[in-house]
Formats: structure tokens, C-alpha cells, sequence
């Protein structure tokens, strides 16, 4: 079967202003108001549609292609032999990766301006090259650890940054923390465990707020970090697993404690979520597979 071109595309801003205020003046006005400028929103689309097209005009012609926004990738069915460009922010890898297995991805950075490049690591003009002289097959990816979330009902979650527990109002939740031979009844506002993708992110951030010494793991290494969010000591309740390291295959599980509230989910997407009721336990640990992500010029490079 010939290779297929599967190009994912997310909404601009200015799109969405506009579907949100039906016109162009109604959308400059009430973004004025808030100190916005629609004529910067609008070049950032003009940018993104650009690289868009610059990207579908280098897949080759005996290729096959689909073209699919952000909001279809839940019912859209991804085939081995697929090459996946993601045109647009670092989050819209992270959104393509949970639904790939072994599928090189090639993020595309149509504004380095404005978008920090962690994942989408090639310029469109790369990506065009990339896709008109390099055969499927002869990518080099890097393969970078995700995460997995499992209820022992076989539900799961799977992110590329980090997965969170918690209550789904991100009050105060009561649950039971193991980590390894350790165990703690916590009251916090949740648990972030996050991959090395993910610690330039929420771990990040959480690392650099508690001035913590732990060893934040790189993006290919397996090993997993995890941070117990303000947790509140109590006559029944510890603060002395509040972060760690999830070495190798290590499990980290919770065991919840609230009679509802409970809430399970990955890379910041609240309304795919699993539910936790009383007594239920969720392990989380190293996923299964890993995101096979093409690196960019002058990135280290690894053979599938």
C-alpha cells in the first residue's frame, strides 16, 4: 500500500474570533477592547495557512493524503504505513500522539515568533524537503517515553506530557499514594506525573516553584517524575511523598477516597477524562508505546 500523508491542522486564533463575532469588524472591535489586535491575529493564521500549503504541495504524487483538524483525531483511523505532519503549536503533537503507534510525526513551526518549537521542530519549508526526498520508512524518529493511566477495569489514558490526578474541580482530593514499598494518605490538589517531555511544561513550572533538587528526566529516557500538588498535613493525612522518581518501568498508584469527584486525565484535556469513585485504584506508569517523533535539523537522530 502507498504511503499516506496525514496533515492535522488546529483552528487559528483568528478563526476563532471570527466564528466566535460572525465578522472581521465585530471581532477587531471586541478584541480592541480587551487590548487585543486582530490584524496580529490575523497575520499568524496568513502564516499557518501558508505553511499549510507549503506542506501539502511538497507530498509526493503517488502518496495518499487526508487532511484533518485537531477535533476529528478521536474519529479518524490512523493506518501503520501513515506519515503525520502537524501544522501548528507544540500542543497539537501532544494532542496526535495518544491516538499513534510507531507513526512518525513531523511537527511544523509555521511561526517561530510566536511558538517555542519543543515539538514542532521543522520549519515548512524542512517539512516540504522531508516529505519530497526521504521515504517513510527511512525517517529517523526519536522516540520519546509517553504515559499511561489504567483502571483495572481496562480503561486508560495515555499522554506524551503528564497525567493528572485529582478532583475534577481541583479541590482538596483524599486518596491513598504508593509509590514502590511507600505509602501515604494525602490531601492535595492533585498528582501530576509527567514524562521528559512534559518536565518543560506543568512539571516544569512545579519543579521550579518548590526550588526542587529532583532530576527531571529527558524525553527518551523511560523514566517518569511525579508531584503531589500542595499537600496538606493533617492528624490523618502526609506530605512525605510529594515528589519523585518513577524509575525503569515503576508503578505510581492512588487509591481514591471520595465518594465522587475523581478525575483522571492526560496532557490538559479535562473532557477526556476517567472517573474515580470510592476504594477505586489507578496505576500509572510508563505507556506501552512511544510517540516516534522526526526530529529537527541538528537534533540527535535515532533509526525506528
Amino acid at each position: 500500500m502507498l504511503p499516506r500523508a496525514v496533515v492535522v491542522t488546529r483552528p487559528s486564533e483568528y478563526t476563532e474570533a471570527i466564528r466566535s463575532f460572525q465578522t472581521h469588524g465585530q471581532a477587531a472591535f471586541h478584541l480592541q477592547r480587551r487590548g487585543r489586535d486582530i490584524d496580529e491575529l490575523q497575520a499568524r493564521s496568513t502564516r499557518q495557512e501558508q505553511a499549510l500549503v507549503t506542506v501539502l504541495g511538497a507530498i509526493p504524487g503517488r502518496w495518499r493524503r487526508a487532511t484533518l483538524s485537531r477535533a476529528d483525531l478521536a474519529s479518524f483511523t490512523f493506518e501503520p504505513d501513515d506519515v503525520v505532519v502537524a501544522v501548528g503549536q507544540d500542543g497539537l503533537v501532544a494532542n496526535v500522539a495518544r491516538f499513534l503507534d510507531g507513526q512518525p510525526v513531523i511537527g511544523v513551526n509555521p511561526d517561530p515568533s510566536q511558538v517555542a518549537g519543543v515539538l514542532v521542530q521543522h520549519s515548512p519549508e524542512g517539512a516540504a524537503h522531508l516529505l519530497a526526498t526521504v521515504e517513510p520508512a527511512r525517517m529517523p524518529v526519536e522516540r520519546r517515553t509517553m504515559v499511561q493511566a489504567a483502571l483495572p477495569d481496562g480503561q486508560t489514558i495515555l499522554a506524551l506530557n503528564e497525567i493528572f490526578v485529582g478532583h475534577r474541580s481541583h479541590q482538596s482530593a483524599r486518596y491513598v499514594l504508593d509509590v514502590g514499598d511507600a505509602n501515604e494518605r494525602q490531601s492535595s490538589s492533585g498528582i501530576i506525573v509527567s514524562t521528559g517531555t512534559g518536565a518543560t511544561g506543568w512539571a516544569r513550572s512545579l519543579h521550579l516553584e518548590r526550588r526542587s533538587t529532583l532530576r527531571l528526566p529527558r524525553p527518551t529516557e523511560p523514566d517518569l517524575a511525579f508531584f503531589v500538588r500542595e499537600a496538606w498535613p493533617s492528624p490523618t493525612t502526609g506530605t512525605r511523598l510529594t515528589e519523585g522518581l518513577l524509575a525503569g518501568g515503576a508503578t505510581l498508584a492512588v487509591t481514591w477516597e471520595q465518594n465522587e469527584g475523581g478525575v483522571v486525565f492526560g496532557d490538559g484535556i479535562e473532557q477526556d477524562h476517567l472517573t474515580l469513585s470510592w476504594a477505586q485504584r489507578v496505576e500509572i506508569a510508563r505507556a506501552p508505546r512511544a510517540l516516534a517523533l522526526v526530529p529537527g535539523p541538528g537534533k540527535v537522530r535515532r533509526r525506528r
